[in-house]
């Protein structure tokens, strides 16, 4: 189910996606269509951006997008929690290909 706006640009969805119409001039939220969840996920991937990372390449942006996920989906979770997770995530992951030595690459 995807929620969105009234706007023309995500017409397109509905012959793919079951959506939910909502008119942000008449209500945040009606008949169970809102899209603040994801204004919120937007808003902190800019706040990321500016006050985490600096910078976001574009090549990069899928697995940054998928780092802001994961915190939103474990925001609730303890500080001690998720690093539990993380540790447990990266002894059990083998070598990225991607990300291996890419503190190493020239940075042009």
């Amino acid at each position: 189910m995807v929620h969105a706006d009234e706007a023309t640009r995500w017409d397109l969805l509905t012959a793919k996606f079951a959506t939910r119409r909502i008119n942000r001039s008449e209500a945040y939220s009606l008949d169970g269509a809102c899209n603040n969840w994801a204004e919120s996920f937007f808003s902190r991937i800019r706040r990321a951006e500016a006050g985490i990372h600096h910078k976001i390449a574009g090549k990069f942006l899928s697995a940054y997008a998928r780092e802001m996920a994961w915190r939103e989906d474990f925001r609730r979770t303890s500080n001690g929690g998720q690093f539990v997770m993380i540790v447990g995530a990266a002894m059990a992951a083998p070598v990225s290909r991607q990300w291996k030595g890419y503190w190493q690459r020239n940075q042009a």
